[in-house]
């Protein structure tokens, strides 16, 4: 408390309930610029439930509802849906920023433009690039994502991990990419094992060792990708290129940290990971758009309806 009143500059009180008599008291008692903070309330289950009646007692605390929160609203959930049927719902500045600029960029994005994707899991952006790949004009894939893509394409990948229960999807969307939109490692650094300090060494994708494990991208594929960023309009970037926490294998995602930061276009880069590969190689500040959604990012990308932002339009109709 003494720290976020620092932060804030302003007395902020705490309740350790977020509904009932003493919250709805505390919150009577606040004085214009002072700040009432309230316990989590994913301590109840009403709140991931949707519950209509958590919600009503929510919204006895104030008298506008205002989501200011990128990350949270592809959630139907209490305090991010149903609130809005008990309290005028508003946007936020730093919400209407972040969706100002992601449908700007899949309504009409300057061209070439450029997505890149990354991370570990085929199921988590399979639906992203299936979005995306009418809209961009080059896909690049990373990560251990990658490993999944070359597998599907015939490539023995060693011990590096898969999503083996995408291949054949993989291998569908590859053969339905006539335009050859997708673009897939040349090249990638492997290990004996999942250690900082594993023996390491760049191989050709149809170099990779029995048991080694692919664990970055390759000096080729990073001059690559680097160059087709840098000559982008517009780049749209979400994961990793490797196993960035490991310094010994982040050269990859650090490199496109880089060619996002020098790009003459418009970027954007959104996901936990990626945030923390640009603030480690220091180059935030040269990011067009930072986005503050990881799961809200990767459903609008998908192109799904995100709850949260459907009831703000249906409050302002």
């Amino acid at each position: 408390m003494p720290h976020l009143q620092r932060l804030l500059d302003t007395k902020v009180d705490f309740c350790d309930d977020c509904i009932g008599s003493k919250a709805e008291e505390m919150a009577a008692a606040v004085q214009p610029g002072e700040v009432l903070l309230l316990e989590n309330l994913r301590f109840y289950r009403e709140e991931e439930a949707n519950d209509k009646g958590f919600a009503a007692k929510l919204a006895k605390l104030g008298e506008i509802y205002v989501n200011d929160a990128f990350g949270t609203v592809h959630r139907a959930h209490a305090s991010i849906s149903a609130i809005a049927e008990f309290l005028p719902a508003v946007s936020g500045l730093l919400l209407e920023k972040d969706l100002v600029m992601m449908s700007k960029i899949l309504a009409a994005p300057y061209r070439p433009c450029v997505a890149i994707m990354g991370g570990a899991k085929v199921s988590d952006k399979i639906g992203v690039i299936r979005n995306l790949l009418p809209k961009v004009d080059r896909l690049l894939i990373g990560g251990a994502m990658a490993n999944t893509f070359l597998y599907a394409l015939g490539h023995k990948m060693g011990a590096s991990k898969l999503s083996e229960d995408y291949v054949e999807l993989v291998r569908e969307l590859l053969q339905n990419d006539v335009e050859k939109k997708i673009m897939l490692p040349e090249d990638l650094v492997v290990a004996d094992s999942f250690d900082n300090n594993a023996r390491s060494r760049n191989v050709s994708i149809d170099d990779v060792p029995e048991g080694w494990m692919a664990l970055d991208m390759g000096e080729k594929t990073i001059n690559t990708y680097s160059a087709i960023i840098r000559s982008a309009a517009t780049v749209i970037w979400n994961g990793p290129m490797g196993v960035f926490e490991m310094p010994n294998f982040a050269k990859g995602t650090e490199a496109i940290a880089v060619a996002c930061a020098k790009s003459q276009g418009s970027t954007i880069v959104g996901g936990g990971d990626s945030l923390a590969a640009i603030d480690q190689v220091g180059v935030s500040y040269m990011i067009t758009h930072v986005s503050t959604g990881g799961g809200s990012t990767l459903e609008y990308l998908e192109g799904r309806r995100l709850p949260g932002v459907d009831v703000l339009l249906e409050a302002e109709d």
